[in-house]
């Protein structure tokens, strides 16, 4: 599958290079999130996993540190070309990404989630500030906005299965594909 969408700007791009590279802890969320991801893997009998914003693989490394190897893992990162386009899995995780998106590309980005997710994807969305900054001076949660703001927009591309509120840090989020009428 050949997913031709922008999702990020060029400048931002670049500023996500740098911030991988600078700050050795960005993008270690899907460390906490591992045995969820693993559970649900497990439970619904799912082969394989599109590591969406997958950063510097801490999910992958996270479930093989659990015990649980055995599906066919797909990272995808813009600030990460080698890792490739985002490749349709049984289940989507997409850990800390979305409040990191441009506005503008949100559409699209959720877009590219639902293309590509064949079965289940698991969300988690921070809804506040972050504690990391952008070389411009930018909050690194370019997005800080309540669950009420998200879920319509996940609602036009998913169904809700399950909804988890994490105070003072967002909510969790996990949905199965639409049915096509």
């Amino acid at each position: 599958m050949n997913i031709i969408r922008r999702v990020i700007s060029e400048n931002y791009l670049k500023e996500q290079i740098e911030l991988h590279q600078r700050e050795s802890g960005y993008g270690s969320q899907s460390i906490n999130h591992a045995p969820n991801v693993k559970k649900i893997m497990t439970d619904l009998k799912l082969s394989s996993l599109c590591d969406y914003g997958a950063g510097k693989k801490h999910l992958q490394t996270s479930l093989i540190n659990l015990g649980f190897a055995d599906f066919v893992y797909y990272p995808y990162d813009p600030a990460y070309p080698e890792y490739g386009i985002p490749t349709p899995a049984d289940m989507v995780a997409c850990i800390d990404v979305l409040e990191h998106i441009e506005e503008e590309y949100l559409d699209n980005v959720l877009e590219e989630i639902e293309l590509i997710t064949t079965k289940v994807v698991y969300f988690c969305i921070a809804s506040g500030p972050a504690r990391k900054v952008l070389k411009d001076g930018r909050n690194a949660h370019l997005i800080q906005k309540p669950p009420r703001w998200w879920l319509p927009k996940l609602c036009e591309l998913f169904n809700i299965e399950y909804l988890e509120s994490q105070p003072k840090k967002g909510f969790v989020v996990i949905c199965s594909k639409l049915k096509k009428l």
